[in-house]
C-alpha cells in the first residue's frame, strides 16, 4: 500500500521569486506566502485616485513624493503595497520602497475589515512609518493609526506629525459623491 502525503495548502515562495515576478493585480509577500489584496472596485478606486491627487498637488511645497501602489519591503521577508505612499523627496529613488515613508494610505474595499487590516498597519507601523491613514468608502469615516492609537476622524483635516502633510477628510470623500 503507498503511502500518500498530504499536499501543502501553500507553496512557498523566496523572495527573489516574489521579487522577479509580475503579478495582475500585485500581491503583498508576507513569510514565503502570496497575499492577495481587496481591490478593484470603483469606489475603492476613486478615492485611492483622489487622495494620491490631492496628496500628489503638494509635493513641491511639502518637499514629498507621492506614489500609489508601490511594493513596499517592511521586513526582510515581507512585502507590502500600500494603496497610497508618502515620501520624503530628500530619499533616493528606489525601485522597491525600502526607507519607512512618512505616511502610507490604505483604503477598505467591501470585503476588507479594520481587524484584518491590522497586521497590514502593523507592518508599517513597525517597518517606522509614524502614521497610517485609513479610508472606508462605506461609511465616510477617516482612522488614522500610530504606534500607540487609532482614531476615527469623520471630518476635519488629517495631518502628519512635523510634516506639512495634510488633508480635509471632506475634500477626499466628496470624489463618491460626483
Amino acid at each position: 500500500m503507498a503511502t500518500t502525503h498530504p499536499t501543502p495548502l501553500t507553496n512557498l515562495i523566496s523572495v527573489e521569486e516574489y521579487l522577479n515576478t509580475t503579478y495582475r493585480p500585485d500581491v503583498d509577500y508576507v513569510d514565503g506566502e502570496i497575499e492577495e489584496r481587496n481591490l478593484g472596485e470603483f469606489d475603492h478606486a476613486d478615492l485611492q485616485t483622489e487622495i494620491a491627487i490631492l496628496l500628489r498637488n503638494h509635493q513641491k511645497d511639502w518637499g514629498v513624493r507621492v506614489v500609489a501602489e508601490t511594493r513596499t519591503r517592511v521586513s526582510p521577508t515581507r512585502y507590502r503595497i500600500p494603496d497610497v505612499c508618502v515620501l520624503s523627496a530628500a530619499l533616493e529613488r528606489e525601485r522597491i520602497i525600502t526607507h519607512p515613508p512618512l505616511l502610507c494610505v490604505e483604503v477598505l474595499s467591501p470585503r476588507d475589515t479594520l481587524k484584518a487590516m491590522r497586521k497590514r498597519i502593523q507592518d508599517f507601523l513597525n517597518m517606522g512609518v509614524k502614521t497610517v491613514w485609513i479610508f472606508d468608502p462605506a461609511t465616510r469615516i477617516a482612522h488614522v493609526c500610530t504606534a500607540s492609537t487609532m482614531t476615527e476622524h469623520k471630518r476635519g483635516t488629517l495631518r502628519v506629525e512635523g510634516t506639512k502633510i495634510k488633508l480635509s477628510i471632506e475634500e477626499a470623500f466628496a470624489t463618491l459623491d460626483a
